[in-house]
């Protein structure tokens, strides 16, 4: 069962997953969060632990930056593990004005400047979103949670150090902040026929300057986690997973 990238045996990844890009966060989330949490993957670093929040056995595995390396992960799990539902849990760059660091962004749709939608060779641009009822339930989850939150657009982009400076003009669209990783998500669960949803914290906000630590990154961004744990509570309760 395992892959070039997991190191997982059949049965080892629970249906849900967590999916921070930093896999010292998926340790973080797992050994503060979840009941006798086993690691199932330490391959190139990229740490997947399960164990069970509130009764529900639920997995959290890093994904690496970037679309390719989400790519990578989301497609094996939803298409070799059986997974259902993968919820990233990331940091991104606030853009809209109303955004401010430390407050959650839930993703409806990620716009995006990759080509990773070429491959499947469609006679148009596809838009990138979330599963309804991912999204439905993280809205409840963040409505009873001490925190601020936005819902709507983000953009998913193949470059962190823009050479064109382009945030101010997705600013005018009403996206509200860049990160690089959700759009491919979105893709490979659609294929799948599987769930996706992109809860994220603002880590910095480059229009106006501001920016948190590396250690903040890791470790205190707890709203997005409980929320999507929450997520997954549930969802599992409706009969979704």
């Amino acid at each position: 069962m395992p892959t070039p990238h997991n190191s997982a045996e059949k049965g080892a990844i629970a249906k849900t997953v967590l999916m921070p890009g930093d896999p010292l966060r998926a340790e973080f989330i797992a050994k503060t969060y979840l009941e006798n949490p086993v690691c199932y993957n330490n391959v190139r670093g990229m740490l997947g632990f399960t164990g069970k929040y509130k009764g529900v056995e639920i997995s959290v595995q890093g994904s690496g930056m970037g679309i390719p390396s989400i790519g990578i992960y989301s497609y094996e799990l939803f298409n070799e593990y059986g997974v259902d539902n993968i919820i990233r849990v990331g940091t991104a760059g606030g853009i809209s004005d109303n955004v401010n660091l430390r407050d959650v962004v839930i993703a409806i749709g990620a716009c995006t400047n990759s080509n990773y939608a070429d491959q499947y060779n469609l006679p148009g641009t596809y838009a990138p979103t979330a599963s309804y009822k991912l999204l439905s339930g993280a809205v409840n989850a963040a409505e009873s949670h001490d925190c601020t939150y936005h819902v709507g657009n983000i953009l998913s982009s193949d470059t962190f150090y823009d050479d064109s400076n382009s945030l101010a003009v997705w600013q005018k669209m009403n996206v509200l902040a860049v990160e690089m990783e959700s759009a491919a998500l979105y893709m490979n669960a659609a294929r799948a026929g599987k769930n996706a949803l992109c809860i994220l914290t603002v880590s910095d906000c480059p229009l106006k300057g501001l920016s948190t630590t590396a250690q903040e990154r890791q470790t205190s961004f707890t709203d997005m986690m409980e929320i999507a744990l929450e997520t997954a509570i549930l969802t599992s309760r409706e009969g979704r997973i």
